[in-house]
Order: structure tokens, then C-alpha cells, then sequence
């Protein structure tokens, strides 16, 4: 398992590999109810989740799991379950307070009534939490780690947390003739820092409530019952994903109705909308800031007039060669540039040249253009309001969702005399999103998306002789509207040789339905056009083959490919593992796992371009198309946990993981694995160890000391976002005291003779 975080609000849990902070590959329910958002399809976290004070239990189900729990339940299912209000009832609450000026409370009040035979009948719960606190700022300004110049380039660079500053050919002068140039190579123009666009504040505010009725309320926990709850959650925090993203106001609400029968049969329905508020992408603003001043293409022309006019000629004295005619014939002196280039004076010369082109270009007016937008004057607040507030599909930075999933799912458990149990159930749910072309190709009002998907499961459990044997075996059918049927089946062996011991043996698959982003996506994040292929791409160009077209025009240069309809990722897991009990005191399980992944879901870049009647291109796209990868991938595992029990009140535990990326691809579309390869826990804790300080004397004494190591390993996100995460280990020390005192009341008695 790994925690990443996409801002401080929103924890982000994968497991076993090709992580991300948009965890597409697991799947997160809150008493049986997909947390993933409507319009996106993967969940924040817990940001839209449940209230720490409501959470009954966490159940982490590792590896491939369709079987019983559906498409995307892909590496594995995060199953979260609320408190009972029948057995869990009261009022409860909290506070917390810590640095960056975190503030986080809530509350629970749950309560049951009973009938005139005392029987519980009705019960109901209410919950509200809060949180506030500043996250963390993004402050890299190093180069990206695919920058083509390095940190120390005279002309500047593309700064991890500067946007607007990006790379553009009409900024490289390095594929024309040298000898015109007079010492530019390449150039960047100067952007925006991020804590210029965006506030850092977080908010988050949960509230949830649930009606329960028992229908046969004679049978206690065992009765048939009737339950409706909702869920409510908004907020404002900073998402990092391909691109950043200011998140304000997001909403979600979810609202379930469920017929339910403890261990037997559940009839569930519920919807889920979404709102993203005022979001927008601070990336795309700050284009959009530049490019109201000036567009790239003229920003590069007056600077280029701007250089050869004032500093050309300089450089020409400096040594600077120029294009000679000797015996008749064109001789340009490359090691002359060269040697200009590398003397450290010259760089630092370079350097100054550059700033004063950049504040004579930035200050100009020309061509009806204004100058640079400073942070704090009325123009830039003027023009970043209106871009902010724009959405991406008329010009701005600004998104827009209002999108449902409707869900209906249905299980039942029989108990025959020749099996232990059998288990039927499915499911059925519909996507209605609705982006106003912000976020999907939904651009006008005549195009509307719809996506449908249903699925049906039996299994079927039996042990042998005497319990020391089990076997499982489950078969599940998928059918997406825009996929043919997929077929996920599973099987598990446990033998028990002796006490307290078990050997484990299990096959399992999952597929993984591509998102509606992966569908129909058209989302304009600046440099590039996030695009879906439900349908696929014909004739794209390649990157590399246009820059070589741009040197001499000859279109014999130019390479294009397809990109074909988009499928369903498909994986097969095997799993061995052992557990057992030692001495009544140790505990420990190991495990070893194998991954076997098809038709991995990623994505290609390519270019969609017209020419005109001369051969020259008149538009340009720059795509990122979602497509399947064509190579195969393994990837293993293996984990092993003690936990050593000792004195009654301590426990001393340790775990390590070793996660590998078998298959080396040049493959471009094989998703980032961003897992270290080793990492390992060592903790001491304590709980209700006696102590005693003079008189006093308690047993509520609680502590924990726990030691995490952590491989290096890079992390690939977007070109903008990758990088090396280095080795580090952490240390962390709690500890805590329960006080507990109770109130006596006497009430006063009459004694009648």
C-alpha cells in the first residue's frame, strides 16, 4: 500500500504499483456506495468521504477484484463501513489544532427509538465535520525534469512551479542558421509564480445522516431493514493531477436507499452528483495571462527584433562568428561559436542581454498589444477575474460539472445442503455527465454523453474435511455499452495443516472499464488537448516527424499514425501466502504475488494539423490521446508482517514490502509504476500500560513508536510533475492518555411509613 498525497486535503491510497494522485486503479466504497466521482470516476480521498467519528471499520482488499466487487476494482478495493446507529449511539465529538494552521472538529449524535414491546425499531444518526488549514506551497522553481536547457541556461527555462513559462518552437532558434541569430540559441518567456495565481487555504465540510427502520424489529440484528442515507460534502483545496488545479467550492452529494438482510441479501439504489464549483487551472491561466498580452508567436518576433537591434552587434565584437565567403565559398566557424558560448563572462553578458530584452518586450505596446501583466495592479486583477471565471470551452480556465451516476446492485446468499454457501448478485449504473465541453466533448447543447454498464457474479464456497480445507470459486460477466462482454473469474484454496495456520493459493482477474475521461475527454490544459478515443484517431502526425517537416518544409518528412478505439485494461493476479500464530504471542503472514496486465490504459501525443493550399500548416493541435498499449506487463511482490504480543500491554511489529516492475518497455503508453521497490516498518506501542505518579495511579497509558524506511524511486506525473523521489525514512512518536471520571447523582428520597 502507498499514500500519496494530490494537497493536504486529499490522501490518496494505492496498492501494488502504477500509482498516481487520481487513483483510477482501486476502488473506494462508504458502506457499499462508490466514492468515485461521477464526472472523473476516481475518488478524492476521503475529502468527499466519511467523518472519522462515523467510521466503524476499514477493510484494504489487495490485488484483483471484479469478481465480486466490479469493474475498477482493479489493484484492489478500500471498503469503508459507518457506525450502526442501533449499536452505536450518543452524542461524540472532537476538536484538532496542529501547524499550517490545521483546524478540524465534528460531531455525532445517533439514537434509536423502541416500540411498545422495548424492541429497537428506529434508529437515526446525524454527522458534521470541518476542517481549515493552509497547504503546503509550491515553491520548486528548479527545471522540469524533461527541461531542454539546464538551470544555469542564460535565456531562462521551464521552472517546475512557474507557469506560463513553458517551452514553444517559436522561442528555439536553435534549428536555424546560426550565423543570424548573434547569440540567442533559445529563449523563455517569463510566467507567473503559482502562489500568484491561487490561495493555498483549505476547507472541508462533511455531513451525513442516515434513517434506519428494522422491519421485524422481534429478530434484533437479524431483521430485514430499511435504510435511507445521504451524504453531503464540499470544499476548497488544490489538486495535482496532469496539471494543477485550484478546486473551490466542490460539491457532492449522494443519497441511497437500501432493503437489507444481515449475512443473507441487500437491494441497494443511489445517485451521485457532482458540482466543481468554481474550479479552474491555474497552468492554463497563466496562458492565458501571457497570451492576453501578447501571443507567444509575437512575443518571439519582438524579441528577436528587440535583441538583434540592441545587443547583435555586440556580441558580433565579442566574438560572436558570422557567415564568411572564403574561395567562393560559405564557411560558418562552429568552434568559434562555441568557444563564445563557454566562456563564463560572455554567459553572464548573455544573461543581462536577456532580462533587458525581456523588460523591453514586456513593456512594449506594439501591434495593439499591452504590456506584461503584473500581479497586484487592477489590469492583471481585471483579466485574471474574467479568465478565472470563463470556462475552458469559451476561452477561460474555468470548469464546469453537473453530472449524476445512478447505481443499482443487488446480492443474495443461499445456503443449500450441498454447498456451504452460494452467492448471485448485480449491478447496473448510468453516467450522466454534463461539462459544457470543459472537461468532455459534450460542446454543444445538442451532444449529450451517456454511459452505461451491467454485470452479474455467482460464487460459490465449500470446505472438506473437517473445515481444514476451503475452496472458492467465483465467475463474473461485464458488459460496458461501448465494450463487448468480459468475462473475470477467481478461485482460492485455504488449506489449515494444523492450529492457528493457514496456506492460501488464489487466482483472480479484474478489468478496469476506461474512465469517461478516457472516453470523451477534450480538456484544454494549455500545451496540449487531453482527448478521449471511445472512437480512436486516424492519420496523427508524430512530434518528431513535424519538427524535422518545419527545417525545409519537405512533407515527405512527416510520419502519422492511428490510434485505435480504446478497451478495457485487463489483469490476472496468482497469490501465495502463509499466516500463523506462534506461542500465543506471534503473529506473522507473508505473501507473494505475481501481476500479469493487458491492454494497459494510457495515453499517446500527437499532433492533429491542417495545411493550407501551400503546404503550410494553418492549425495546429497538439493532442493527448488515451489509447491501450500494445506490450504485456508483469509486475511481483512479495510482503511479510510480525506483530510479537508481550507483557500484556506491548506489541513490537515489523513489516517489509518488495515491489517490482518486471517488464522493461520502451512502450510509451505503459503507465508510471511510482512504487518504491523496498520499504519496510519497525514499531514499539503500548496500550492501558499501568503507571503511577505519587498517589496516582491510572492503567489509560498509551504510546507508539514507529520507524518507516522508504526506497527512492522516480515519480512520473505529468512532464511538469516528475521526478525523483529520494530515499528517506521518517520517525514518529505518539503518545496518549485517556481520562475517565464519572458522575454520581443522588437524588433526594422520601421514606413513606
Amino acid at each position: 500500500m502507498d499514500l500519496t498525497s494530490a494537497s493536504l486535503g486529499i490522501k490518496v491510497v494505492n496498492t501494488r504499483g502504477f500509482n498516481s494522485t487520481a487513483p483510477v486503479r482501486i476502488l473506494q466504497t462508504i458502506d457499499g456506495v462508490d466514492n468515485a466521482s461521477p464526472s472523473v470516476n476516481f475518488a478524492l480521498g476521503n475529502f468527499l468521504g466519511s467523518s472519522e467519528l462515523d467510521l466503524r471499520s476499514v477493510d484494504l482488499i489487495f490485488g484483483a477484484s471484479s469478481a465480486f466487487y466490479g469493474p475498477n476494482a482493479f489493484n484492489g478495493v478500500i471498503k469503508m463501513d459507518s457506525k450502526d446507529p442501533f449499536y452505536t449511539k450518543g452524542l461524540s465529538a472532537f476538536i484538532k489544532s496542529g501547524e499550517r494552521n490545521i483546524l478540524e472538529s465534528g460531531f455525532r449524535w445517533a439514537d434509536a427509538i423502541k416500540n411498545k414491546n422495548n424492541q429497537d425499531v428506529f434508529a437515526y444518526k446525524i454527522n458534521f465535520s470541518y476542517l481549515s488549514a493552509d497547504d503546503w506551497e509550491a515553491t520548486n522553481y528548479a527545471p522540469i525534469d524533461s527541461s531542454r536547457v539546464p538551470a544555469s541556461h542564460y535565456a531562462g527555462f521551464d521552472a517546475v512551479n512557474i507557469h506560463g513559462d513553458e517551452y514553444d518552437a517559436a522561442f528555439d532558434l536553435n534549428k536555424v542558421a546560426p550565423w543570424s541569430t548573434r547569440g540567442m540559441t533559445s529563449f523563455y518567456r517569463n510566467g507567473y509564480q503559482e502562489s500568484e495565481l491561487l490561495e493555498y487555504t483549505t476547507e472541508n465540510y462533511k455531513a451525513n445522516m442516515s434513517l434506519n427502520l428494522r422491519l421485524n424489529p422481534s429478530q434484533g440484528s437479524e431483521s430485514p431493514e430499511l435504510i435511507w442515507a445521504n451524504n453531503f460534502s464540499q470544499g476548497s483545496t488544490i489538486f495535482q493531477g496532469s496539471a494543477r488545479f485550484r478546486l473551490i467550492d466542490v460539491r457532492y452529494l449522494t443519497s441511497k436507499v437500501e432493503l437489507r438482510k444481515r449475512n443473507k441479501y441487500f437491494l441497494r439504489a443511489y445517485v451521485t452528483a457532482d458540482n466543481v464549483g468554481d474550479t479552474y487551472n491555474p497552468f492554463a491561466t497563466a496562458q492565458k495571462l501571457n497570451e492576453a498580452a501578447k501571443s507567444n508567436e509575437l512575443w518571439a518576433s519582438l524579441y528577436t527584433d528587440a535583441w538583434l537591434s540592441n545587443f547583435g552587434q555586440q556580441a558580433v565584437e565579442l566574438g560572436y562568428p558570422l557567415l564568411e565567403i572564403i574561395n567562393g565559398q560559405p564557411v560558418y566557424d562552429v568552434e568559434a561559436r562555441d568557444a563564445f558560448f563557454a566562456d563564463p563572462d560572455i554567459q553572464d553578458l548573455l544573461a543581462s542581454w536577456h532580462r533587458q530584452t525581456t523588460a523591453i518586450v514586456n513593456n512594449s505596446s506594439e501591434q495593439g498589444t499591452s504590456a506584461f501583466l503584473r500581479p497586484g495592479t487592477p489590469e492583471f486583477q481585471r483579466e485574471f477575474d474574467r479568465i478565472t471565471s470563463t470556462l475552458t470551452s469559451e476561452g477561460g480556465s474555468k470548469f464546469y460539472t453537473n453530472s449524476e451516476v445512478y447505481h443499482v446492485q443487488g446480492e443474495y446468499i443461499f445456503n443449500p445442503s450441498f454447498f456451504d454457501k452460494i452467492t448471485v448478485g448485480g449491478s447496473f449504473r448510468r453516467y450522466t455527465p454534463d461539462t459544457r465541453g470543459t472537461i468532455f466533448a459534450d460542446t454543444t447543447e445538442f451532444i449529450n454523453i451517456t454511459n452505461q454498464e451491467f454485470g452479474l457474479y455467482a460464487g460459490v464456497e465449500q470446505a472438506f474435511f473437517n473445515d481444514k480445507l476451503t475452496f472458492s470459486v467465483t465467475a463474473r460477466v461485464d458488459k460496458n455499452q461501448n465494450f463487448n462482454w468480459i468475462g473475470t473469474p477467481a478461485a482460492s484454496i485455504v488449506y489449515k495443516p494444523a492450529e492457528n495456520n493457514y496456506i492460501r493459493f488464489s487466482f483472480s482477474s479484474a478489468i478496469r472499464n476506461p474512465t469517461l475521461p478516457d472516453q470523451y475527454f477534450w480538456l484544454d490544459v494549455g500545451p496540449a488537448i487531453f482527448a478521449g478515443s471511445v472512437n480512436g484517431f486516424d492519420s496523427l502526425l508524430t512530434v518528431d516527424s513535424f519538427e524535422d517537416f518545419a527545417l525545409d518544409l519537405d512533407a515527405d518528412r512527416l510520419e502519422y499514425f492511428d490510434i485505435d478505439p480504446i478497451q478495457p485494461e485487463k489483469v490476472k493476479t496468482f497469490e501465495l501466502g502463509y499466516r500463523t500464530i506462534l506461542w500465543d504471542k506471534l503473529y506473522w503472514d507473508a505473501s507473494y504475488y505475481y501481476n500479469i496486465y493487458d491492454q494497459f490504459l494510457g495515453f499517446r501525443v500527437g499532433l492533429d494539423i491542417d495545411f493550407n493550399e501551400l503546404g503550410l500548416p494553418s492549425d495546429v493541435e497538439v493532442l493527448r490521446v488515451s489509447a491501450n498499449a500494445a506490450s504485456q506487463v508483469t509486475t511481483q511482490g512479495f510482503a511479510i508482517g510480525a506483530n510479537y504480543y508481550f507483557n500484556r500491554y506491548y506489541q513490537l511489529s515489523s513489516n517489509y514490502t518488495w515491489s517490482k516492475l518486471n517488464t522493461e518497455t520502451d512502450d510509451e503508453i505503459i503507465p508510471a509504476f511510482n512504487t518504491p521497490e523496498h520499504k519496510f516498518n519497525v514499531s514499539f506501542s503500548g496500550r492501558n500500560v499501568p503507571f503511577r505518579i505519587g498517589g496516582i495511579r491510572s492503567e489509560n497509558l498509551g504510546f507508539n513508536i514507529n520507524y518507516k524506511w522508504i526506497d527512492s524511486f522516480l515519480f512520473e506525473g505529468s512532464p511538469q510533475f516528475t521526478g525523483l523521489i529520494p530515499r528517506y525514512d521518517l520517525l514518529d512518536i505518539q503518545v496518549n492518555y485517556e481520562s475517565v471520571s464519572y458522575t454520581h447523582l443522588t437524588l433526594p428520597t422520601k421514606r413513606i411509613v
